[in-house]
């Protein structure tokens, strides 16, 4: 099962040449005293309850991500966001001034995971092989949530794309290692 910390390679560097993985996403402002809410893109809700460093990058210009201090964090399950205090940011026009803002974390703080989970970002790019024949078959390009989550598979020398239910029964090997998934699709799923 994957878990989801996104990757963020294209966002700028610091001057030590970390990537950076993306958490979240400002999405506007709670209340008046200068807590933001933001919508997760991460499994890890202590991304957003835990106190400590993150950093802050703007979509909408080329900017070096800014250090800033997570105070507190809680999580609202009926909205499916987390309502978060940063550090100096303490009026509601602050607050909305950060919206669209991605918020992050240094790629090497990724939290070890539970055998048989990946996450998203090592799946994005693995070569997909045909688990009876060892025919490649193509390449993860996305994930896609529903009942199960799904891969989108681009079909080799093709722009078409397929989705496979990312379960055990149809996709028995997953080597992050050696970057290559095995799948057992059903019959009709690829075309001849």
């Amino acid at each position: 099962m994957p878990v989801s910390d996104s990757l963020s390679p294209d966002l700028p560097n610091d001057d030590t040449s970390e990537e950076w993985l993306e958490v979240g996403t400002i999405v506007g402002a709670h209340g008046l005293n200068g807590e933001v809410k933001v919508y997760p893109d991460s499994d890890f809700p202590e991304r957003f309850t835990q106190p400590g460093l993150r950093w802050l990058v703007s979509p909408t210009e080329a900017s070096t991500p800014e250090e800033i201090q997570l105070i507190r964090g809680r999580f609202v399950e009926r909205k499916g966001i987390y309502v978060v205090k940063l550090a100096n940011v303490n009026f509601r026009d602050q607050s909305e001034a950060l919206k669209g803002t991605k918020l992050l974390v240094r790629s090497n703080d990724r939290p070890t995971l539970a055998e048989g989970e990946y996450y998203l970002s090592d799946l994005i790019g693995v070569t997909v092989v045909d688990h009876q024949t060892q025919a490649v078959v193509g390449s993860v390009v996305s994930l896609a949530s529903a009942g199960n989550d799904l891969l989108e598979i681009q079909l080799d020398n093709t722009t078409k794309t397929i989705l496979l239910p990312f379960v055990s029964a149809l996709v028995p090997i997953v080597d992050i290692a050696t970057k290559r998934i095995e799948i057992t699709p059903p019959k009709g799923l690829i075309p001849e």
